[in-house]
């Protein structure tokens, strides 16, 4: 369907043009907040599973320390994230490490997530305990 326009031009009519003017922008405006709940929550997760890898890894290398005789605390404590904490047990010939450490996004002052990781290893035989 069409109408004659200005100047004898014609152009096409556009069905309800007038009922949907805004709907857009009240569409986005609802929509917003979930997206940015959706980014917080994907930053939240990145940073939970970083703080994850990072225990992982100081927990191996604080069993390996231990298992060859040496201060496992003192060796993840290099490669644990800031305000870690490092158990180290030994029983048997068994070497148990444990990291446990809080995984915070950055510049929130919402609850932190805990995060911990434990790595075993076999005492070496030849040493003394």
């Amino acid at each position: 369907m069409s109408r004659r326009g200005w100047r004898g031009r014609v152009r096409p009519l556009r069905a309800g043009r007038g009922r949907d003017r805004g709907s857009t922008t009240a569409e986005l405006a609802a929509a917003l907040p979930a997206l940015a709940l959706l980014l917080f929550v994907g930053v939240a997760a990145v940073a939970a599973t970083q703080t994850k890898l990072r225990c992982a890894d100081a927990a191996r290398d604080a069993a390996l320390a231990a298992a060859r005789g040496q201060e496992g605390t003192l060796s993840g404590t290099s490669t644990a994230p800031d305000g870690a904490t490092i158990t180290v047990t030994v029983q048997g010939d068994t070497v148990t490490a444990t990291v446990r450490a809080s995984a915070r996004v950055a510049g929130t002052r919402l609850p932190a997530i805990d995060v911990s990781a434990t790595a075993v290893a076999e005492r070496e035989p030849d040493l003394p305990w």
